[in-house]
C-alpha cells in the first residue's frame, strides 16, 4: 500500500510567514509564545501569540529607530518602557470626566451587599444518602430546638458543627459575595433576617443559618473613589493610546502575515 504524504494531499496551505519591517518571526518562536496566550484553540492561541511577537518586535525596532538600542533582553524591556514613556502621551482626566465616568457606571464604585452570618454546619459527603438524610432530619430537630429558644446557638453550634466557625458559636462575620461555598451563596442572596426554617443545602452537608443584618449594596461617594475613578479613566485612556500607536507603527514598519486589528477578522492570513 502506498503512503500519503499529508503535505502533498490537495487543499494544504502553508500560512505565509510573519515578517516586521524585515525581520521574520518563525513558527519555532510562535510555538514557544503559545504557552503564555491560553484560547479556546489552538489556532486562536497561535493568532495570540502571534500578535504578542509582533507587538514586541515593532516597539523594538521603534526604540532602535529613535536610538534606543538594547545590548540584551533586559535592557530591551528597559529601552521599550523608555520609548513608551516618549512616545506615548495620555492626557489626564479631567474632573468633569471623572465624575461623569462615576455618574455613568455606579456599580464599578459601590459597595457590595454583605450579610452577618452565622450557622451550624451539618457534614455529609454528596455521595452518601445515607448520611445526608441522617444529618438532615438532625437539622430539623436543631432548628426546632434553636427556634424555641435561640439563645442556645452556641452551644449548639459548639457541639454539632464541623465548621471552625463553632468555637466563634458558629459566627461566619460579615460575608461578601462569594466569600462562602457557591450553594449557600446563592441562597443567602434571598434569605430575610433571622433563622432560616430548614437546612440549606451544600456539598458539605447541611447549613443552619441565621442572617443576623444585612447591609445592602450602595454606591459610595465620589469623594472616597475619586482616585479609583481617575485611574480607570486613565487605564482606559492608555489602552486606547497604545491600540492607535501600535497601529501606527504597524502602518508605518510594515507588517506581513497576521494584523494587530482585531476587528479585521483576526486570523494568521492564509
Amino acid at each position: 500500500m502506498q503512503m500519503i504524504d499529508i503535505e502533498e494531499l490537495p487543499g494544504k496551505q502553508t500560512p505565509p510567514p510573519v515578517v516586521v519591517g524585515n525581520r521574520e518571526i518563525n513558527e519555532a518562536d510562535i510555538a514557544a509564545e503559545m504557552q503564555y496566550h491560553p484560547a479556546d484553540s489552538a489556532g486562536s492561541a497561535q493568532l495570540k501569540a502571534a500578535r504578542a511577537l509582533v507587538v514586541r518586535e515593532l516597539l523594538h525596532q521603534r526604540a532602535q529607530q529613535i536610538g534606543l538600542t538594547p545590548a540584551d533582553s533586559d535592557a530591551d524591556n528597559d529601552a521599550i518602557a523608555e520609548l513608551l514613556e516618549q512616545e506615548l502621551a495620555v492626557p489626564e482626566p479631567g474632573k468633569d470626566d471623572c465624575e461623569r465616568f462615576y455618574a455613568i457606571h455606579p456599580e464599578r464604585f459601590s459597595q457590595p451587599e454583605q450579610l452577618s452570618v452565622r450557622h451550624i454546619l451539618l457534614s455529609a459527603p454528596p455521595d452518601d444518602a445515607k448520611a445526608r438524610d441522617a444529618q438532615y432530619h438532625l437539622g430539623v430537630d436543631l432548628l426546632e430546638q434553636l427556634s424555641a429558644h435561640p439563645e442556645r446557638m452556641t452551644e449548639l453550634a459548639q457541639r454539632y458543627s464541623a465548621c471552625p466557625s463553632k468555637d466563634a458559636g458558629g459566627e461566619l462575620g460579615w460575608l461578601l459575595p462569594g466569600q462562602t461555598v457557591a450553594e449557600l451563596d446563592r441562597a443567602l442572596k434571598h434569605l430575610p433576617e433571622g433563622l432560616h426554617e430548614r437546612p440549606l443545602a451544600s456539598r458539605y452537608g447541611w447549613h443552619l443559618v441565621w442572617v443576623d443584618a444585612r447591609e445592602e449594596s450602595r454606591q459610595l461617594p465620589y469623594e472616597a473613589v475619586a482616585e479609583q475613578v481617575r485611574l480607570s479613566l486613565l487605564e482606559q485612556a492608555t489602552r486606547r493610546g497604545l491600540r492607535h500607536y501600535l497601529l501606527a507603527l504597524e502602518s508605518e514598519i510594515g507588517v506581513a502575515g497576521v494584523t494587530l486589528d482585531e476587528d479585521s477578522g483576526g486570523s494568521l492570513m492564509r
